[in-house]
């Protein structure tokens, strides 16, 4: 790991990623999730230039089942906690000047906002972003949900299906309950899953944890279900708490091959003016936008 990477970990564990910040009484998900999640999509991203790393989704997977992930994990003790662990992304490939704006909607109480001037921006400047959207906030805003999936501007990826970290222990995040065994990191991961593929018509490709919080069994089982898991090298926003000066300072100072993590569910946050205020000036320095698909395989 990287100076700069260890940095930028070490910034993150100080503040909430309040943007994903769920009720403090909040309890683990259901005990029963989909009976089979969807097999991964066999179709490469067309302009996927990235090699697929050992532990990545294989794309002759056949789906699994809740039952078979409780046996293969049931009894595994995790050995690490944060926003990493096997197979997952934190960075695009090395070599080009290429960033990624993802941003999450988190949905819940305090979480269903949708900020209508980060998207309209996006949209004006032809800025694409992968949106990591989650089951509650899809309940909120299915009106927004459709418009916002039928546009190819916008990557959707998975957020969760009750916005949980990713635990087989039940380790919990900023106050919010993680998922307490296998059987429910698979509901988390599995339920949102299959409600995405019937929207979409195809699963997603990403997923990321409510708090973007993992440990390494979990994020084995993010990779069985056919899915990778998206981390992040900058916090862009704060978990929608900068001020926009904060955002646009942030931001701005991206290097290539950057995964930048904000949000999309707090209008009254500084989000939309910071990436607004920050954007150009990246593009000035001669940065590229991309969706995750169009880097990561």
């Amino acid at each position: 790991m990287t100076t700069g990477r260890r940095a930028v970990l070490a910034s993150l564990a100080g503040g909430v990623l309040a943007g994903c910040a769920g009720p403090r009484s909040a309890t683990s998900g259901a005990t029963s999730g989909p009976p089979t999640v969807p097999a991964p999509n066999a179709t490469p991203a067309p302009n996927a230039t990235a090699d697929a790393p050992a532990s990545a989704p294989s794309a002759t997977a056949t789906a699994v089942t809740r039952a078979e992930i409780v046996a293969r994990y049931g009894h595994a003790v995790p050995r690490s906690w944060g926003f990493d662990g096997p197979g997952v992304v934190h960075a695009l490939p090395k070599g080009k000047r290429e960033i990624a704006l993802t941003f999450d909607a988190c949905g819940g109480p305090g979480g269903s906002g949708y900020d209508q001037a980060l998207i309209d921006f996006l949209r004006k400047r032809e800025v694409p972003a992968t949106l990591f959207i989650n089951s509650r906030w899809i309940e909120a805003n299915p009106s927004l949900f459709r418009r916002l999936a039928a546009e190819p501007l916008f990557e959707i990826a998975n957020h969760g299906t009750r916005h949980r970290p990713l635990s087989v222990t039940g380790r919990s995040a900023y106050g919010i309950p993680g998922t307490r065994d296998a059987g429910e990191v698979y509901d988390e991961i599995a339920g949102n899953r299959a409600e995405l593929t019937q929207l979409l018509g195809a699963p997603p490709r990403f997923f990321r944890s409510g708090t973007a919080y993992c440990d390494d069994v979990a994020a084995r089982i993010v990779t069985d279900l056919g899915e990778r898991f998206a981390s992040f090298s900058v916090n862009g926003d704060g978990g929608a708490t900068f001020t926009p000066e904060q955002v646009r300072t942030t931001v701005a100072s991206a290097s290539g091959g950057s995964i930048v993590i904000c949000h999309m569910n707090h209008p009254e946050g500084g989000t939309a003016r910071g990436i607004a205020a920050a954007v150009p000036k990246l593009l000035a320095r001669g940065h590229t936008f991309v969706r995750l698909s169009d880097a990561v395989r």
